[in-house]
């Protein structure tokens, strides 16, 4: 690995309204930290959520980037239950073509400002959860990969992020498709198409579904074993109630890091050395972390120290 992305929206100072003086000061800092060769971006449905022309001026030129949509399809489906690309229902399965489209043309207005396929990766996601009246479905999922598969994403691969899935008895945070199932349809379609999907596996999000430390491990040997494995991001969850949420998808920061970071997680540095020694890092086309820091109220500063920590903690694990 030449480098790892960092997910910095989650980490991003919080202010009553956008503020880029504050903002401007955070990507300086990240700038100044080892290690990371880009960021992990959020599509909401614009490049970014307030103002393009300052995220153009204020990118490191040289950072590669992966984008995720999941911040624009969980805003959407608070709007349509039956929104996502594995729609039982038709309106909303367009619906999320069209976002993705959209998702498409930011990627190019990113790629023509830095004169480069700079986006690596636009990971999307298997929604809906299951409602009243839709439900996710692998035909329907099929059906919308193979169209996007068909699109021109500018050198940005396309993979699929594996979230929770609805487990009897526990309370969904994602609540879409199984990995299993994912991969499957992962598979077909390439085999349709020629195509080369893929998955990525965040470590909290299979933690946070199996309920397990071993999750995460499990996921990333079905995508390895199925030839799909193409990125793997580290977030924390816990069991333990707190201010993280218990069994909640926040982006727990790593327990055992320098500073001030989250003793009941149960991401620590054996669970990177674990994961990463199974994923076969040097294989993957992406990785990173991605963590969430409580209080709201901590500064600029200390956010990027978490964010330091905690990237030492995974360059150590891959050594």
């Amino acid at each position: 690995m030449t480098g790892f992305y960092v997910g910095a929206y989650a980490t991003a100072p919080v202010t009553s309204s956008w503020d880029p003086e504050v903002q401007t000061a955070y990507f300086n800092g990240l700038k100044a930290i080892p290690g990371i060769c880009g960021l992990e971006h959020p599509f909401t449905g614009a490049l970014h959520g307030h103002d393009d022309a300052w995220f153009l001026t204020n990118i490191d030129p040289h950072w590669d980037f992966v984008f995720t949509g999941i911040p624009g399809v969980m805003g959407r489906l608070g709007e349509d239950a039956g929104f996502g690309i594995a729609s039982s229902a038709e309106a909303g399965r367009q619906a999320a073509l069209a976002f993705y489209q959209e998702a498409r043309q930011a990627i190019r207005k990113l790629n023509g400002h830095l004169g480069r396929q700079a986006v690596k990766a636009m990971m999307i996601h298997t929604a809906p959860r299951p409602a009243e009246g839709v439900r996710p479905d692998a035909a329907a999922l099929v059906a919308s990969l193979q169209e996007m598969v068909s699109w021109d994403w500018d050198g940005a691969a396309l993979v699929i992020e594996h979230c929770d899935t609805r487990i009897e008895g526990q309370v969904p945070s994602k609540g879409f498709l199984t990995i299993e199932t994912e991969i499957e349809a992962v598979l077909e379609v390439n085999r349709n198409t020629g195509g080369n999907l893929g998955l990525c596996i965040n470590w909290g999000r299979s933690a946070l579904e199996t309920r397990s430390v071993d999750g995460p491990v499990r996921h990333i040997e079905a995508a390895r074993t199925a030839g799909l494995l193409r990125g793997l991001m580290f977030s924390g969850v816990s069991g333990a109630e707190g201010p993280y949420g218990a069994w909640a998808d926040t982006h727990m920061p790593p327990a055992g890091a320098t500073g001030a970071f989250e003793p009941s997680s149960l991401l620590n540095e054996a669970e990177f050395r674990r994961c990463v020694e199974a994923a076969d890092p040097q294989a993957l086309d992406y990785m990173g972390i991605k963590i969430g820091v409580r209080p709201e109220t901590l500064t600029t500063e200390q956010r990027l120290a978490y964010i330091e920590s905690a990237l030492g903690m995974l360059q150590r694990a891959v050594g």
